[in-house]
């Protein structure tokens, strides 16, 4: 296990590292120029130089065993350096997942060890041109070659698309169907018949290199089928989906807060009118308070599903989703903020706002779209919602509101009206069979991920007031700050999901005008509009506080 120390001086590394190596200019031209800089993918992951795969890689292969908390703090820190050598450094991980879950104990030390010792990087070879995100689609074969009755190898035909270091890696993990079904076959470079096309022209992540591959009758031995045993590359690719999932949830975050972070400072300084935007409501009030809160409340749902992995839940593939999908959406609407926050100069290369908005973009498309995330909450969610008779959220609604009466600052109250009203209305869409609408279903994963997010931020607060947050948590804001912040995005998400959610129910015909009152009231719709009271006075403290006035913070909060 990597302690509070070592993980704090591999983030000093890693940002020392990027001050001398990567700075912004650079960065630019890397960008202009359409380039990986391999020599740094490299440098990251030299053993003897910064080596940042040994994170990944267990201690019995000779790795430091970092748990999921650990690697979304370094994810978080890689992507706001640059989310394109991130994703460099991330597609090594990915390469090894299937390994690393489901290869034998000899295929684990052999390439896991190469990792480490040799900084050897991988890439994940699962997409294709057609299939897309849906692997049970895929069309890449891989036929056994039999030999005196028994299997010596396969031969692999098929193209691979969109994949992460297609073009520098040293081996691949390639899913591939065979007799038995899909499956996982480690492809080296310069194998016969195994080629690469050249890096494709990206709107963004353009420091990482995306090449699509392609197999024509490439020979791989037995030993290279992942686990030994045909048909078990979908189980061993969803075993590790919350995993990595939770990885592309801390980038979106990482570049989210880049953004702000440049929005920020240049508003203290940009005079309008007699003063500094940063004084301003119409400033401070649109473009930077909701995004810090929206981003903060996805570092919360991020840090518990991170914890709970290291604890031994199992994956959490539908905690990972919703993870992903509320970080890389807040990411992603930070960054067109700070665009706006910058005003002209936002739009141009030479502020890096434009540069992390093309990048923070694909966080919501890669290792599952955000479609694709609504889908996977909303039908597991909605599973739980028939077994619990429609109690599962009005359960823990009560649960909140208990949290409300022993800590009435922390939006727990709001957190449950949230709740309790996605009760109400994922119980209407039951009752008038609504989820056979495809856009019910994914706006219901949208509403999903508010809800348990603003819960997620009001424990959160609540446990930092108690002094028990995981001792490798972000600190960024004390204790009465994440109160602010878990106030604002719990009204805003009790609102979205009761106006939203009434919308969607009585768009798709669930409810007709003569029942719209006895709905309303069902979605506690009075007691949600009276929770905005005092949504400015928190906006106003919240923004105090990032901005460093401490006067005026301090006396907003007595």
């Amino acid at each position: 296990m990597i302690t509070k120390k070592t993980l704090k001086a591999s983030i000093k590394a890693l940002r020392d590292f990027a001050k001398k190596q990567l700075p912004d200019e650079t960065l630019r031209e890397l960008d202009a120029r359409d380039e990986c800089p391999l020599d740094v993918v490299r440098h990251m992951c030299s053993p003897d130089k910064l080596g940042i795969q040994l994170l990944f890689i267990p201690e019995e292969f000779g790795g430091f065993g970092g748990g999921a908390f650990d690697v979304y703090v370094v994810c978080e820190e890689m992507a706001r350096i640059d989310l394109g050598v991130a994703t460099s450094v991330l597609a090594t991980f990915l390469g090894s997942d299937p390994i690393t879950v489901g290869a034998t104990p000899e295929q684990k030390k052999i390439w896991l060890t190469r990792i480490a010792e040799e900084g050897l990087l991988f890439a994940y070879g699962a997409t294709e041109p057609e299939a897309g995100s849906d692997l049970g689609a895929l069309k890449t074969t891989a036929d056994p070659v039999i030999e005196n009755g028994r299997t010596v190898g396969y031969k692999i035909n098929g193209s691979k698309q969109w994949i992460s270091n297609g073009g520098i890696a040293g081996a691949y993990s390639v899913l591939a169907n065979t007799p038995a079904g899909p499956s996982w076959f480690i492809v080296e470079q310069g194998a016969p018949g195994f080629t690469h096309d050249e890096p494709e022209d990206k709107h963004g992540i353009r420091l990482s290199n995306t090449a699509a591959l392609s197999f024509t009758d490439v020979h791989v031995d037995a030993d290279r089928l992942v686990g030994g045993v045909e048909g078990q590359g979908l189980l061993q690719a969803q075993a590790v989906f919350g995993y990595t999932r939770l990885m592309v949830a801390a980038f979106g975050l990482g570049a989210g807060w880049a953004a702000l972070d440049r929005a920020i400072p240049y508003s203290t300084k940009r005079i309008q009118a007699g003063s500094p935007l940063s004084e301003k409501q119409g400033y401070t009030h649109k473009l930077i308070v909701p995004n810090v809160a929206r981003l903060e409340a996805a570092r919360s749902y991020i840090e518990e599903t991170a914890e709970r992995i290291d604890a031994g839940e199992g994956s959490l593939n539908t905690e990972g989703a919703i993870a992903k999908y509320m970080a890389t959406e807040a990411g992603n609407r930070a960054a067109e903020a700070s665009i706006q926050a910058l005003g002209g100069y936002g739009y141009t290369h030479e502020y890096m706002v434009e540069k992390i908005k093309r990048d923070v973009r694909i966080t919501t498309i890669y290792e599952g779209t955000s479609e694709i995330m609504e889908m996977t909450i909303s039908r597991d969610r909605w599973q739980l919602h028939l077994k619990t008779r429609g109690q599962h959220y009005h359960e823990q609604a009560r649960k909140f509101e208990s949290l409300h009466a022993q800590h009435p600052e922390a939006g727990a109250n709001s957190a449950a009206l949230a709740l309790h009203a996605l009760a109400e209305v994922m119980e209407k869409a039951r009752v008038a069979r609504l989820t056979r609408y495809q856009h019910i279903l994914l706006r219901l994963g949208e509403l999903i991920a508010y809800a348990e997010c603003a819960g997620s931020l009001a424990r959160r607060a609540a446990l930092m007031a108690e002094g028990k947050l995981n001792e490798k948590a972000s600190t960024r804001f004390d204790a009465v700050g994440l109160a602010a912040l878990a106030r604002i995005f719990a009204r805003e998400a009790a609102l979205k999901v009761a106006e939203e959610g009434l919308c969607w129910i009585a768009g798709a015909g669930g409810v007709s005008e003569s029942e719209m009152p006895a709905f309303e009231a069902a979605l506690g719709l009075p007691a949600i509009h009276r929770a905005q009271l005092g949504l400015i006075s928190d906006m106003d403290y919240l923004s105090d506080l990032i901005y460093g006035r401490a006067g005026k913070a301090a006396g907003a909060a007595a």
